[in-house]
């Protein structure tokens, strides 16, 4: 009975004409007719394979070589530039930045405002406090050495686009007078500058979220890196540190950003509490007078353990090397590195004012 399936309906026909041709259909090189085809084919792709980007090469790169070259060195400049962004992003690596606003504070010291290019913040993470290592190839009393000095950004270190440096314009002598370098340049002028690695503080560099007091004392141009912390820990918005600031200086035109501190106590009444004290005070009430005392340390910093009896109090003393001695003894140097640089500072046997004030040295960090 026939199939109503078209695709097997008449399958005995079918097969037979394949049978017939199913040699020459299915392996038509078998022929000579299909063999000369083949060839033809072949052949015209060769040529087209080899005379199209001849043509083109031509037409679109006249200069032949040339051109190959000159493509070769629009690579190696994109990668150059692409290199130097890195650079750029890497602030491990010396580079400029620009100087964007110029603020007198007193007769001898400015606050700097400079730009960041290439990245975001100035450091590598926004919850390490920063220092850069400003470079100058001085001249006169330097006889064209490069002078190097460190200094601290006042700025909390998540700042974006811009960092803030004070800078007191010291007289330019040997081997010194970066500041007034710095001091005397105009806006649009660049620095050189490189991130310095991070400074560990009793095993990490973060400052936040590890003690409930701290006591800052500052000598002088030591205030930079303490403003620094103090930024950090205030604008933590879930921080509740407390944090007591005793500034010493001699005289009262020597405090160095004076209504910036005070306005950061204005904003931060119940955590932020300012002392100053001036050495040549010249029987000024509204100071604290001395270099620093057992008494002034128990009226202007927080106790070495609050009322639950853990030592839950850090103090940081930052400035000139007999100021540091003074408060909680001398930093060591460890030996000199093989380049013939400085070896890294020792914090070195808590000694001076607050070792008989009580504090351990676990509770005390010399800057």
């Amino acid at each position: 009975m026939p199939s109503n399936n078209p695709f097997t309906s008449g399958n005995t026909n079918r097969k037979t004409f394949r049978g017939r041709h199913s040699k020459s259909l299915n392996n038509p090189d078998s022929t000579p007719v299909g063999r000369s085809l083949l060839t033809a084919l072949g052949i015209l792709a060769i040529i087209t394979l080899f005379t199209i980007p001849y043509v083109l090469s031509r037409r679109i790169f006249p200069s032949g070589r040339a051109a190959l070259l000159g493509s070769n060195k629009i690579m190696m400049s994109s990668t150059t530039v692409r290199n130097g962004r890195n650079n750029d992003d890497d602030p491990m690596v010396a580079q400029p930045y620009q100087l964007l606003k110029k603020t007198k504070l007193s007769p001898d010291s400015y606050l700097l405002h400079y730009a960041i290019e290439g990245r975001s913040i100035l450091g590598k993470d926004p919850m390490i406090p920063t220092c850069i290592k400003v470079d100058y190839s001085g001249d006169g009393a330097n006889q064209g050495k490069t002078l190097s000095k460190s200094y601290s950004p006042i700025t909390n270190p998540q700042t974006e686009g811009s960092f803030d440096l004070i800078v007191k314009s010291y007289p330019i002598q040997p081997g010194g007078g970066l500041g007034k370098y710095l001091c005397d340049m105009h806006v649009g002028d660049t620095i050189t500058a490189t991130l310095k690695k991070e400074r560990m503080m009793h095993g990490s560099p973060i400052v936040e979220g590890r003690w409930k007091h701290v006591g800052l004392i500052a000598g002088g141009t030591g205030i930079a890196p303490l403003l620094q912390l103090a930024r950090i820990l205030l604008d933590s918005p879930h921080n509740e540190t407390t944090i007591h600031l005793l500034f010493i200086n001699r005289h009262e035109d020597d405090i160095l950003g004076k209504s910036i501190i005070d306005q950061m106590a204005i904003d931060h009444p119940t955590q932020f509490f300012v002392t100053y004290s001036l050495t040549n005070s010249e029987n000024d009430t509204h100071y604290e007078a001395g270099r620093g005392t057992v008494d002034m340390a128990r009226r202007a910093l927080p106790p070495p353990f609050s009322g639950e009896g853990e030592p839950d109090t850090m103090i940081f003393v930052c400035g000139k090397d007999g100021f540091v001695a003074h408060w909680g003894g001398p930093v060591g140097r460890a030996p000199p590195k093989p380049d013939g640089s400085k070896g890294p500072k020792i914090q070195g046997p808590l000694q001076g004012v607050l070792k008989i004030a009580g504090y351990s040295a676990e509770q005390v960090f010399k800057y």
